[in-house]
């Protein structure tokens, strides 16, 4: 599977597991909710406080397994570096990973206060590799 195809499953079915290095190199796993900007990076909300977070900044690489909303068939894993976009830079990038998500939202400036209100980022993971490529 290539990147181009790994993009267009994570933006149908945004589903997955983000994964990233603690401190002592040992993986935290972390449910998301992913979507994919017109840079073909794929984005994640998350808290400021949130500890993969706290992982990123440390340590910026990072893989994302995407799988369907019934779990058992296709799936995805890419692989890559991870960029933390903070308030209020990540605003109107956070409306639009919601509307990619989600849709229209009914109310615009509640969704933006909260964002500032749960200190919200955005995680931006610029995808190196892609697959799988082979089956076992």
């Amino acid at each position: 599977m290539d990147t181009t195809e790994a993009l267009q499953f994570i933006r149908d079915h945004h589903r997955g597991v983000l994964m990233v290095h603690r401190q002592d190199g040992a993986v935290q796993a972390s449910p998301v909710t992913a979507a994919v900007d017109a840079e073909g990076r794929v984005l994640i909300s998350s808290r400021e406080t949130a500890f993969k977070v706290k992982h990123l900044l440390r340590d910026p690489r990072a893989a994302y397994c995407g799988f369907a909303d019934d779990f058992y068939g296709p799936w995805v894993q890419v692989e890559g570096t991870a960029e933390i976009l903070h308030l209020p830079d990540a605003l109107e990038p956070l409306v639009d990973y919601y509307r990619s998500v989600a849709g229209e939202h009914p109310d615009w400036e509640d969704y933006r206060a909260a964002m500032v209100r749960d200190q919200r980022v955005l995680i931006r993971i610029q995808v190196e590799r892609a697959g799988p490529n082979r089956s076992g």
